[in-house]
């Protein structure tokens, strides 16, 4: 095989790169005659069309694990439709990224990242102008407008607006201010206040503005205050409907403050980057807080074949590429290459830009409601497949007497032997079934590592709730691991007389199916449809026993930091807890009123408070 070598240097236009083959050479082959050194290389299909493009600071070793034998489907997903691979050579690792995100953005790769699906959540604008309106809408203008939200629930967002249309005479019209001689209908029927024609003063139209924000900020209590008074008196004199009107308000009210979570008194400008993959399913979810609030959320999907960290990365150079909108703080869910990053942005924009990965605090915690937002999108999307042919080929392949339609999946999750978990999983029709996932704390291996102990605890407690409760029954049970851990749930399920759910164990690197009836272990390809349904069923218990062991993990973490407060021992940081269930309903407190509801000494309270917000 004759290759043309190609350089890439730092400002350079690379606009022709090609890899001349003398005879047809396996990808395979083809990658282990990379050049260990920096670069670029590019997957092509069939057709020479281009389909993934990936930097590597070794390019034989990068590429080259594509082709390993402990490869996951999704890398194997992606192998196979590769028939060429070409590759650019770069000075360094940094040039390597400069270059990867140009051909990116040039050719759009089938499997790269791409910013095109993004969906971004309404937010309540209140336009800047002397008499300013408020809007819904889901673009954020640099013009000195106000944003709040961002609004998820968009049927939550209209009622906020009815609400505030309701209670405050403000613009409906959406063309500029004119003056006229009359008003329009809307002041006729009491839902405007006629500025166009000068029937309220800019400072009156103001203090109604004023009150509005406070709503949206959650500063509540007059407001609240005045339409209980108003209520109380309607229902004095009698006027029932009107009462009622005033009782859905108040409610309405406490709604909008109970949503207003996000928020807090800095001048930062902060971004937060959340991931979740499911096979090659992305979901990225950003959040972006200005001035202490969050103005935007957006959810970004795409078919990709990197990891996480790959993916994340590209992710956002290609979002910041404007400089536009590149914060002071960014922080990420999962680690990324941070010295490429800020030399990317120093050297394109001249602006620092700080990466991070907080563990706990307050930043952790919003960032874990961007990863959720991510998480459930992706699950959202994962469970839009149709899985009928892969139902119908495991009954084959498994030799079963039906389509397994409901499938229970099993997996143990532990740290060094402490908050052992085992994660309950539920497929029904081939997608994940949530309202029926289940966690088990192991309790029969506290200090010590034994899956197959914890299998057979967690296995019998499900399936004598089963017989009990004469619960459905799946049609299949799969255990993440091999023969031992299959054998485990087997021996379980035979003892307490159920005889008509078969196991199987699905072994990861090698995804071998293995058997509890004494048949030989099973191999499939990579493209198998029935396969690939049950690596999603395996990869969901994994994510879901790792996140039962994050929340235990959590729990501690959340501990410590509480007896960390000088004046919070053990006892107390537990009484705590019991209370009020997790830290960010502590930080939510006013320290007279924590005092007050914990017993606690208001100086104590205070430093609570404070170390809290940290």
């Amino acid at each position: 095989m004759a290759k043309k070598k190609t350089r890439y240097t730092a400002g350079s236009e690379i606009e022709t790169f090609s890899t001349v083959v003398s005879e047809p050479v396996a990808p395979s082959l083809q990658a282990r005659e990379l050049p260990s050194q920096s670069g670029v290389y590019l997957m092509k299909d069939k057709d020479d069309r281009i389909i993934y493009v990936g930097k590597a600071k070794d390019l034989r070793k990068r590429v080259t694990s594509y082709f390993l034998a402990n490869r996951s489907a999704k890398t194997a997903a992606l192998v196979r439709k590769v028939v060429n691979i070409e590759y650019i050579i770069t000075g360094n690792e940094y040039e390597a990224l400069v270059l990867e995100n140009n051909l990116i953005k040039k050719y759009s790769p089938h499997y790269n990242i791409s910013l095109k699906d993004g969906k971004s959540y309404p937010v309540i604008r209140i336009t800047r102008e002397p008499f300013p309106k408020v809007l819904k809408t889901r673009q954020i203008i640099n013009d000195g407008s106000m944003y709040y939200g961002p609004y998820p629930n968009a049927r939550m967002l209209e009622q906020y607006l009815d609400l505030i249309y309701k209670l405050f005479p403000l613009r409906y019209c959406s063309i500029p201010l004119k003056k006229r001689d009359k008003p329009c209908l809307y002041y006729h029927i009491d839902l405007c206040s006629g500025p166009c024609s000068g029937l309220i003063s800019e400072e009156e139209y103001g203090r109604y503005i004023t009150t509005v924000r406070n709503l949206l900020e959650g500063k509540v209590d007059g407001l609240l205050n005045q339409l209980h008074e108003e209520m109380n008196k309607a229902s004095k004199e009698l006027r029932f409907e009107e009462a009622a009107m005033k009782r859905d308000q108040v409610e309405t009210v406490k709604m909008i403050s109970t949503d207003q979570q996000v928020q807090e008194f800095s001048e930062e400008n902060r971004d937060y980057a959340a991931i979740e993959m499911r096979g090659p399913l992305c979901t990225i979810s950003l959040m972006q807080m200005r001035e202490g609030q969050v103005i935007g959320r957006a959810l970004y999907r795409a078919e990709t074949f990197g990891d996480e960290t790959e993916t994340l990365l590209a992710f956002l150079i290609q979002y910041y590429a404007d400089g536009l909108k590149l914060p002071q703080y960014l922080y990420v869910s999962h680690e990324i290459e941070v010295d490429l990053i800020r030399r990317y942005f120093l050297e394109r924009f001249g602006g620092t830009l700080e990466v991070s990965l907080p563990i706990e605090g307050k930043h952790y915690r919003i960032l874990r409601m961007a990863r959720e937002n991510a998480t459930r999108d992706v699950e959202k999307r994962l469970k839009n497949k149709d899985n009928t042919e892969a139902l119908h080929l495991l009954k084959d392949l498994l030799g079963l007497e039906s389509e397994p339609l409901l499938i229970e999946g099993f997996d143990i999750s532990h740290l060094q032997g402490r908050h052992t978990v085992a994660s309950l999983i539920s497929f029904r029709n081939g997608n994940p079934d949530k309202p029926n996932y289940r966690r088990y704390n192991i309790r029969s291996v506290e200090g010590r590592v034994d899956d197959y102990a914890s299998i057979r605890e967690a296995v019998a407690r499900r399936y004598q709730k089963i017989i009990n409760e004469r619960l459905e029954r799946p049609g299949l049970l799969l255990i993440d691991g091999g023969h031992g851990q299959v054998n485990a749930a087997r021996k379980v399920l035979d003892d307490l007389g159920i005889f008509d759910i078969p196991v199987i164990g699905l072994i990861e690197g090698s995804e071998t199916i293995v058997f509890g009836d004494g048949r030989e272990d099973l191999h499939l390809d990579h493209g198998n449809e029935a396969l690939r349904l049950l690596i999603a069923v395996r990869d969901e218990c994994h994510r879901f026993a790792h996140a039962s062991n994050q929340a235990a993990r959590s729990r501690g973490a959340s501990f410590q930091l509480l007896q960390s407060v000088d004046g919070i021992g053990k006892k107390r940081s537990e009484a705590l807890m019991a209370q009020y269930g997790s830290l960010e309903a502590i930080l939510r407190k006013e320290p007279e009123d924590l005092a007050k509801e914990a017993s606690l000494p208001l100086g104590v309270a205070q430093r609570l408070i404070r170390q809290l917000s940290l």
